[in-house]
């Protein structure tokens, strides 16, 4: 099937750009885009893409509180936040408001693509490096809110804590799969039961949470 994307951002270039490079890519279609937060609310009620490629800095509405919108719609939309590497808070509250992952804005055209891919796939797109640095800067803002000792990691089995934290290590199912000597559809029973379990969307939440109550710690 072919994945429909929205490209949002308030620069008509990168715009242009990423929808270039989008349109060449096989099963891949950009079917529309929007130059702020609230226009990229309307067109996903309007088109139903896929995946949207969000901005976070635009004006009259920020990629951070369209993304909110966005997910609490519960549309079937996976949103993509688009950086700089010099990661900002926005970035970190984009993804615990319910975002995918992110994307480098220099991403190469292949990255680019295997970014929206993954993310249509209902993986999480977490480049582990970058991960890592986003934690460190901003597990601080978040630390009177971090638990010493959270309820909903005892919730979980032995083998689901340790999903978990392979997870935030930014491994896929099969990797993880691989290091577990299981079968991948074991994976992703455990995934879905870690979800369930700590009220959380997607793989992307579960990363964060996992860093946030110092279950992982970037190395």
């Amino acid at each position: 099937m072919t994945i429909r994307v929205l490209i949002v951002d308030d620069q008509v270039m990168v715009r242009e750009g990423f929808s270039v490079l989008l349109n060449a890519m096989d099963g891949i279609e950009v079917v529309g885009e929007a130059v702020d937060g609230r226009e990229a609310i309307d067109q996903v009620a309007a088109l139903r893409p896929d995946v949207v490629l969000m901005d976070i800095r635009m004006p009259r509405m920020n990629g951070l509180e369209a993304t909110r919108e966005i997910v609490a719609a519960d549309t079937d939309a996976k949103v993509l936040v688009l950086t700089t590497f010099d990661l900002d808070e926005y970035v970190y509250q984009a993804l615990r408001a319910g975002a995918s992952g992110f994307l480098l804005k220099d991403a190469s055209a292949r990255q680019l693509a295997d970014g929206v891919r993954v993310v249509a796939a209902g993986e999480a797109l977490l480049a582990p490096s970058v991960t890592k640095r986003m934690i460190v800067e901003f597990s601080k803002i978040s630390e009177a809110r971090r638990l010493a000792d959270p309820a909903g990691v005892g919730e979980l089995t032995e083998r689901e804590t340790e999903v978990l934290v392979l997870i935030a290590q930014g491994l896929s199912n099969a990797e993880i799969a691989d290091r577990l000597v299981v079968a991948e559809s074991t994976i992703k029973t455990h995934v879905s039961r870690i979800l369930v379990k700590l009220g959380l969307r997607d793989r992307t939440q579960a990363a964060v949470y996992a860093y946030e109550t110092r279950l992982v710690t970037p190395a």
